[in-house]
């Protein structure tokens, strides 16, 4: 999608040689892609993931404020190692990671989900944050058949590392 490679070439360009972090990132860079950007602190103390902030898309998504809940906290059915694995890769390896996936939450499976996760680091060790971006597409307006979107509900499209 056309906003997340914006979004990851911004990251890029403020990464240099190094992990950006928050104070690396001004959202008004990016105006046209906040209602799907989210900023997930990484909790080191146990291990979690929560919601910092969660652009209007998400809310939409989530039919509530997610803003200030843990990730294992949200509805994501049996979608829900999925998306842990997908958070704990980019925290594992510090890199960029992004995919597809049908049905992003129960009763969502009319959407296919086209998700990014990029590391944010304040010290240049340690992931401390996840800056994200989710765009959510009506299955039925991509030209893809539903064949090759994988058919069954909550059915995993793609996890690919970025470079």
């Amino acid at each position: 999608m056309t906003e997340q490679r914006q979004l990851y070439d911004y990251w890029a360009a403020r990464a240099g040689d190094r992990l950006p972090g928050r104070r690396d990132i001004n959202p008004a860079d990016f105006p046209k892609l906040l209602p799907g950007i989210s900023l997930i602190d990484v909790m080191a103390t146990d291990q979690r993931f929560r919601v910092r902030l969660a652009g209007t898309r998400l809310r939409e998504i989530y039919e509530r404020e997610i803003t200030g809940l843990y990730l294992d906290e949200l509805d994501w059915g049996d979608r829900r190692d999925y998306w842990v694995s997908a958070y704990e890769r980019v925290v594992g390896t510090g890199r960029p990671a992004q995919g597809v996936v049908r049905g992003p939450r129960a009763s969502k499976e009319h959407l296919v989900q086209f998700w990014l996760r990029l590391p944010l680091s304040s010290d240049a060790r340690r992931i401390d944050m996840i800056l994200c971006h989710d765009a959510f597409v009506p299955a039925m307006d991509l030209s893809t058949s539903q064949d090759q979107l994988g058919g069954g509900v909550g059915k995993v499209l793609a996890f690919t590392q970025s470079p």
